[in-house]
This record gives C-alpha cells, sequence and structure tokens, in this order.
C-alpha cells in the first residue's frame, strides 16, 4: 500500500504528517509499530532482501527522508494469489511516498542517489535468529535495478541469500 501525504510548503521549508494511525486505521491497516531503523547508503548499495520468519515477523513502513531508493517487495505467502511477484517503486525524499509492507514479503532497496538516508517502522521486533533472506539477483525473480548489478554494492550477508524457490517458506 502506497502512502502519500499532504505536504504543506511556504517560505520556511515544509511541514507533513509521516505518520498517522488514524490514516492507517482508514485504510484497514491495524497494525502497531514497535521500532524504528534507519540506514545511510551510498550509490549503488543493495539491501536485501530480507524478511522475519514468525514468530518474528514483521509489516513495515518504508520511507526515504535523504536520497533516492528504489524500494523492491516480493509476496512470498505460499497461499498467496500472488506468491512470488515482485513489486518495485522509486522512494525519494522528494517525493515522499511512503510504502506500507505487510508480513510475508521479502523486502530490500538499491540506492540510486549519491546518498540515501532510509527510515522504516516496524511492528515486531527484530530476531537475528529469525532473519531469512532471497538472493535479490536470482533471474527466477526478473528483479531490474536502474544500474548494472555488476556496479552493486552487497553485504557479505546478502551475498549469499538462497535463490527463491529454496527460501524457508512464509506461511
Amino acid at each position: 500500500m502506497i502512502f502519500e501525504p499532504t505536504v504543506w510548503k511556504d517560505e520556511r521549508g515544509y511541514f507533513f504528517e509521516s505518520y498517522n494511525q488514524n490514516t492507517f486505521q482508514k485504510a484497514g491497516i491495524k497494525t502497531h509499530f514497535v521500532q524504528d531503523n534507519q540506514a545511510r547508503s551510498t550509490f549503488g548499495v543493495v539491501r536485501g532482501l530480507h524478511y522475519q520468519l514468525p514468530p518474528y515477523a514483521q509489516a513495515k513502513l518504508v520511507r526515504v527522508i535523504e536520497g533516492e531508493v528504489l524500494d523492491i517487495v516480493v509476496d512470498i505467502r505460499r497461499d498467496s494469489p500472488s506468491y512470488g511477484q515482485t513489486f518495485s517503486l522509486l522512494l525519494s525524499a522528494d517525493n515522499k511516498k511512503q510504502l506500507f509492507v505487510p508480513r510475508g514479503f521479502a523486502h530490500g532497496y538499491a540506492v540510486t542517489s549519491p546518498t540515501a538516508i532510509f527510515t522504516y517502522k516496524c511492528d515486531n521486533f527484530y530476531s537475528k535468529a529469525h532473519e531469512a533472506g532471497i538472493d535479490i539477483q536470482d533471474p527466477a525473480l526478473d528483479i531490474k535495478l536502474p544500474f548494472q548489478w555488476d556496479e552493486a554494492i552487497f553485504s557479505e550477508k546478502d551475498k549469499i541469500w538462497p535463490k527463491f524457490g529454496a527460501h524457508k517458506m512464509f506461511k
């Protein structure tokens, strides 16, 4: 679900509500966020595809407060009609769009600006023992980046995630 806040601008700058529980409840989202995270990265950094296994699965509200990223999600809910489908969206400090990523989706992003600050709210706490991931370069997912894969900068952990068909199933 994509959220575009109303932004009020004047000679001083701008103001917008980055989160309002009533707005989310009206959209049918009754998520209670318990943790906020923030990451700064440089051009070409690719993070993901990450997810948490139950009982530590997480829904996320993601946005960019500096720069620009291509945000990517993959439906990993085995019984979903959109299982295995990917979705991507440009998130930037300029467009102020936010993406709600429900539980049951692997998530990642690629930094397309010189630097980016990416922030997100989670509805469950992180558990190292429950973290999982999928190889974002898996040809079966057919994910297209706005730059070449050989320009991508990965963490050691993100280089070794299994292909989509071999990932730990999310029920």
